[in-house]
């Protein structure tokens, strides 16, 4: 399945403006709270999918039945612009277990693009619902990436995929690859540049949180 918070109009919509507004990006706080913000709302949305059963719960008066989530949850992200949209989940998935990836574009003289991946740490995956957020799904590389190794450590009863901005040719590209994912998205936009960022996209979201690399 798709999702896009896009398709119906709430104040996702402000969110994801700020995270492209060049003159708001100068605020490095404002960035990651934002990110935070469609993290945790996306989560919500992500919520509604997952398996739930009946609990009673005390009160000072009684008891009260709820339908609550039973399941496992493994939250994973990819360091290090995946921290605040992880952080935005962990606010509502607050008891999930974690996984982090390290994994970044290496460009070769060529001008051609290889998805490097030096570290991976996750909880126990067998039969757990994993969600791995990754801000920007540009060539779908990176994500596809990190769940084949993922997937070589455990095997998940489902699988989301959460991004903030996607372009087409990744939602394809991982929908080719793994067509049973779901895909949960901010918006989606049709372009990328020959150096593979997503136009008109948002820039770089990594730099923008937490200051340019070199």
């Amino acid at each position: 399945m798709l999702f896009t918070l896009t398709d119906k109009n709430s104040l996702g919509n402000t969110f994801l403006a700020e995270l492209r507004d060049v003159e708001i990006q100068k605020d490095r706080l404002r960035f990651r709270r934002n990110l935070e913000r469609i993290g945790a709302i996306l989560a919500y949305e992500i919520s509604q999918k997952l398996a739930y059963e009946p609990m009673e719960v005390e009160t000072p008066l009684g008891m009260a039945t709820h339908e609550l989530p039973m399941e496992r949850i493994v939250l994973a992200t990819i360091l290090r612009a995946g921290l605040p949209f992880h952080q935005g989940m962990l606010a509502f998935f607050d008891e999930a277990d974690n996984a982090f990836i390290s994994a970044y574009r290496k460009e070769h003289k060529d001008g051609s693009l290889e998805i490097q991946l030096d570290y991976v740490s996750t909880a126990e995956l067998d039969d757990a619902v994993l969600i791995l957020c990754d801000p920007m799904l540009a060539t779908g590389a990176s994500v596809i990436t990190a769940l084949e190794h993922l997937l070589v450590r455990g095997t998940p009863k489902a699988i989301h995929v959460a991004s903030v901005i996607a372009s087409t040719e990744g939602v394809n590209a991982l929908r080719r690859r793994f067509p049973k994912v779901s895909l949960w998205i901010g918006t989606i936009d049709e372009e990328l540049t020959a150096k593979s960022f997503i136009v008109p996209g948002l820039g770089d979201a990594g730099d923008l949180a937490y200051g340019e690399k070199i």
